[in-house]
């Protein structure tokens, strides 16, 4: 913690430089503020203040399940930390060979495999990624995907290898579960104590 310092007699009569700046740069602001009253002006516009196009939500597109008939196997479990122990996703039954399509609209931002498990992630706007595992791509980096077009096959590899597909989502770079997207969880609603 910083300590004030003691004022002298000396230099209060001499006047620090921190009081001279404060005194001139309130006796320029006086003019500056009068001139704008005076002339009925406003301050210049800004980059800020242009309206931009807003972004789409991935909660407002339609989200739908990667892989048919839908059974889940294995729910969402939030870790408690980043780096904790928990299942960043839901696991889907599927048998290999199984096709799989996209859950919403976006872009392929990655296909390939990541510690011998072949996936395809997709960017959906707003922050919202979707990885999808072990997935045989059909699709490649940069292909623009609708909701329901098929990307892949259930391949092998993973904790799922042939059995299920892992189906995860980021919002900007933390995991949630896929099911807020998919209607499967409804929003939580605190109520007043009785």
């Amino acid at each position: 913690m910083r300590r004030p310092r003691p004022h002298s007699a000396s230099s209060a009569r001499r006047g620090t430089p921190r009081a001279a700046r404060a005194a001139g740069a309130s006796l320029l602001a006086g003019p500056a503020i009068l001139a704008l009253l005076t002339l009925g002006g406003s301050a210049p516009p800004t980059a800020a203040a242009e309206p931009r196009a807003p972004e789409p939500r991935a909660e407002q597109a339609s989200w739908g399940w990667p892989v048919h008939p839908v059974r889940v196997l294995e729910p969402f479990r939030a870790p408690p930390t980043p780096y904790a122990a928990g299942h960043r996703g839901i696991d889907l039954a599927a048998d290999a060979g199984t096709r799989v399509v996209a859950p919403a609209s976006g872009v392929v931002s990655f296909t390939g495999s990541v510690a011998g498990r072949p996936i395809v992630s997709i960017d959906h706007g707003g922050g919202y990624v979707s990885a999808i595992e072990p997935v045989s791509a059909l699709v490649t980096e940069g292909e623009a995907v609708a909701p329901g077009q098929p990307i892949g096959e259930v391949a092998a590899g993973g904790h799922c290898d042939g059995g299920c597909v892992h189906f995860g989502v980021r919002l900007h770079g933390e995991y949630v579960s896929p099911m807020m997207l998919l209607g499967g969880v409804r929003r939580a609603v605190l109520l007043p104590m009785r």
